[in-house]
């Protein structure tokens, strides 16, 4: 694997590029705590990626035995806490905002601001046992961005009983209340986390936009127009793909698909 040509160089976190998919690994020992330059190396990471045609799927985790254990604490003393903030929630929007598939990989503990890291991407991939929690309000804080993020994944009453206790869950818990779309064997979990995102970026990756910006936009509107707006961009935008009729054909012809990326 390679790092992305405009990539780095960072000191708490590596991307590495390879065959269409990009892994950016948040690094700083033991628990990979954000810090505020941290979080400024994030965006500028994130900006490599959105501006690399070559990057199909982004996959997300962690050095060693956690994801991410949350920001540091003191950054959100009175004197950093606007910055950290400010910093933070523009690196998450980035993040959420990027039009291809991203994939968290939490390989060990997510909390606090790391498990909004994890929440920020479309997909959560979690290793059995993992923990996953919103402590800050043992912290005499909330998590804003989980507060804004949570209850449309999981609900109204799920997000305000996680944020309000503060309790932590296992991955299993946290899949079977639709956090985590899955949970893999703590045994070998690096490589199958890998695999199932390398399984997304063998597939067309203008297709994999917009089937994303469809899923994306229609999530706030009613059901009618999201259809509409859907239906619109599968004969507009799809249609016009040759990566589209490339995979019908193949279908239809008994071979694998040559994706052509347009």
């Amino acid at each position: 694997m390679n790092p992305p040509a405009a990539a780095g160089p960072f000191r708490h976190l590596h991307l590495e590029e390879d065959d269409g998919l990009c892994t950016l690994t948040l690094d700083r020992p033991p628990l990979n705590v954000l810090t505020v330059e941290m979080l400024r190396e994030l965006a500028e990471a994130l900006d490599v990626v959105a501006s690399d045609p070559g990057v199909a799927v982004l996959l997300v985790t962690g050095a060693g035995k956690a994801f991410c254990a949350g920001v540091d604490v003191a950054d959100h003393t009175e004197d950093r806490v606007e910055d950290m903030i400010r910093t933070f929630h523009a690196a998450l929007a980035h993040l959420v905002s990027l039009e291809i598939p991203t994939v968290a990989a939490l390989n060990g503990a997510a909390l606090g601001g790391g498990l909004e890291v994890a929440l920020a991407c479309d997909l959560i991939v979690a290793r059995e046992g993992a923990k996953v929690g919103q402590p800050e309000i043992r912290l005499g804080v909330f998590p804003p961005f989980a507060a804004a993020a949570l209850p449309r994944l999981v609900g109204r009453a799920r997000a305000l009983d996680l944020i309000l206790t503060g309790r932590t869950l296992t991955a299993e818990e946290a899949f079977a209340m639709g956090m985590v779309q899955h949970v893999r064997s703590a045994d070998g979990f690096p490589e199958a986390a890998t695999a199932y995102a390398r399984d997304l970026a063998s597939l067309s990756p203008p297709v994999l936009r917009l089937t994303k910006r469809a899923v994306v936009e229609g999530i706030d509107a009613p059901l009618g127009e999201a259809l509409h707006a859907a239906e619109c961009l599968y004969l507009d935008d799809l249609m016009k793909l040759e990566d589209a009729h490339e995979g019908l054909a193949a279908f239809m012809e008994k071979r694998p698909p040559q994706w052509k990326g347009a």
